[in-house]
């Protein structure tokens, strides 16, 4: 498609562009009273197990501009402390240091995570309010094989509530029949390369061998 097509097609779709809630009303249907007032504004027990339980989940954030960012986030399962059932803690751990989320929560406190557990479809959505804490009691309670985390992300909760499961079944999350072949898919070495500009890696020993594997914690 050339450049002048995509133009054409832009400015078609914006012109059918969906702008009020009336109209996203009008094309989905009302949601339940039920539905609207699914969430809590703590995390009751059984919640909290399912958190305990995810050993995976998402945090999105975004700046003072509104500008967003999501990342994934993993650790053994109860790595998330919750300290009442107004209160959760994630720890920090080493990454690539451009702490996109860290930086957006110092402009704009406003956070949501949801939580996964592996074979499980549905899914737990906490909305809160986060601040960055280096609590030296804290932290060093929150140790992985001996390393202790140099910051964790404290969330208020102003939302706990339960999300159905049609996304992960529609997508046959859970099914190895339906995963694609590893190999099949661009390493993040390659698609990097791609971005700026590079000559591509070297795969010729395997796929996946970047060396940031090796150092976890």
């Amino acid at each position: 498609m050339s450049i002048a097509e995509d133009v054409r097609v832009l400015d078609r779709l914006r012109s059918r562009q969906v702008a009020t809630r009336e109209r996203l009303y009008e094309i989905n249907g009302e949601p339940s009273e039920l539905i609207l007032e699914k969430h809590t504004t703590y995390l009751t027990p059984l919640l909290e197990e399912f958190i305990m339980a995810a050993p995976f989940f998402m945090i999105a954030t975004s700046d003072a501009a509104g500008n967003c960012d999501v990342s994934p986030k993993g650790d053994p399962a109860s790595s998330v402390r919750i300290l009442d059932a107004r209160t959760l803690v994630v720890p920090d751990r080493p990454g690539n240091r451009r702490v996109d989320g860290h930086r957006n929560i110092l402009e704009n406190p406003h956070i949501g995570l949801i939580f996964v557990v592996p074979a499980v479809e549905e899914t737990v959505r906490v909305n809160g309010r986060a601040f960055l804490t280096d609590d030296p009691e804290l932290l060093e309670s929150m140790q992985v094989q001996g390393k202790t985390p140099k910051l964790a992300t404290v969330v208020e909760v102003d939302e706990a509530y339960v999300h159905c499961s049609r996304s992960f079944l529609r997508a046959g999350l859970w099914k190895a029949e339906t995963w694609p072949d590893p190999d099949t898919i661009p390493t993040i070495g390659a698609m990097m390369a791609e971005q700026k500009g590079w000559e591509p890696p070297d795969e010729s020993q395997g796929k996946r061998q970047e060396e940031y594997r090796k150092h976890l914690y």
